[in-house]
């Protein structure tokens, strides 16, 4: 299905273009600090402390197979960003967001879901001679994903409250 919007933010992920409809991402932010627990592992970078909420920060190079985890350098580390879905419920972490394009609609292509995994892969876009694939945030994690990193978030919440009450 292709984006509602002809609105892309376009991202580095690990040197490779990509593209998410502007209407899926509620923020971008720079990268803070995380906490990182010990039972997190895969893509999962650590939690980003959002008023007192703990958001699952999702490395997004890892989780696409792009990168190993703890390869990338100081020096790209400062420019990464945290983009937050629509419902600011999980973040992922990109080495750079770099900007924000309008896209006419006869230079947006559909890509067949059954193409991609879990078809992370909506729509390619042609840009600057080359094509960018835009990524389907509700699509980039499975259900058992979003389930494991629900529960760790609920732990980490408890963790919080925990901390407050002392």
């Amino acid at each position: 299905m292709l984006p509602e919007t002809t609105a892309f933010l376009l991202l580095d992920v690990a040197g490779v273009a990509c593209a998410l409809a502007r209407t899926s991402v509620s923020e971008v932010l720079p990268l803070p600090n995380l906490h990182a627990p010990p039972a997190g592992g895969g893509p999962l970078e650590g939690f980003l402390n959002l008023g007192g909420n703990p958001i699952p920060v999702v490395d997004l190079a890892r989780l696409l197979g792009l990168r190993a985890g703890g390869t990338e350098s100081e020096a790209t580390s400062a420019y990464r960003h945290i983009v937050l879905d629509a419902q600011g419920s999980t973040g992922f972490l990109v080495d750079r967001v770099e900007d924000l394009i309008s896209i006419e609609a006869s230079a947006i292509r559909a890509v067949s879901p059954e193409r991609t995994l879990n078809g992370c892969v909506i729509s390619e876009i042609a840009h600057d001679d080359g094509l960018i694939h835009v990524l389907g945030l509700s699509h980039l994690l499975t259900s058992e994903e979003r389930l494991r990193l629900a529960a760790l978030a609920d732990a980490a919440a408890e963790r919080l409250a925990a901390l407050s009450a002392a």
